[in-house]
């Protein structure tokens, strides 16, 4: 049962590492070059562009999912939802493509700030989880 839990752990720690920097490094794209947002929501019009987002947004999810699907109160918890979210848009943007565009829209444009603020902020934590950097 050892050797499960210490696969288990090193799974956990390697996504906190994956996903604390993808945010960090989205947080950073976004803050000194905004435009990109707009460009990904124009982009998202075009149909080769939605199907291409929606499969990949979809096998992350998948992947996240089936190696890290770990329910319990800690920041373990953090990962696992990253991975729902993702399988979650990914699907809808397969399954109701404009609506979930809106709904994406919708929600970038009302939250945006707090958006970037929960990307680095998520990162920052993941990445101290792995690192160890503050003590608490």
């Amino acid at each position: 049962m050892g050797f499960i839990k210490t696969i288990s752990m090193d799974v956990s720690l390697f996504l906190a590492k994956f996903w604390g920097w993808y945010l960090i490094i989205f947080f950073v794209i976004l803050t000194f070059n905004p435009v990109r947002v707009k460009q990904i929501f124009e982009d998202l019009k075009d149909e080769k562009f939605l199907i291409l987002s929606s499969l990949l947004a979809t096998i992350v999810g998948l992947l996240n999912i089936l190696f890290h699907n770990i329910w319990n109160p800690s920041w373990t918890l953090i990962i696992t939802l990253i991975g729902w979210t993702s399988l979650f848009i990914g699907l809808a943007l397969f399954i109701i493509p404009k609506a979930t565009v809106i709904w994406l829209n919708y929600i970038n444009v009302k939250l945006v700030q707090v958006i970037y603020m929960l990307l680095f902020l998520t990162g920052l934590f993941l990445l101290n989880q792995v690192y160890g950097i503050v003590l608490y």
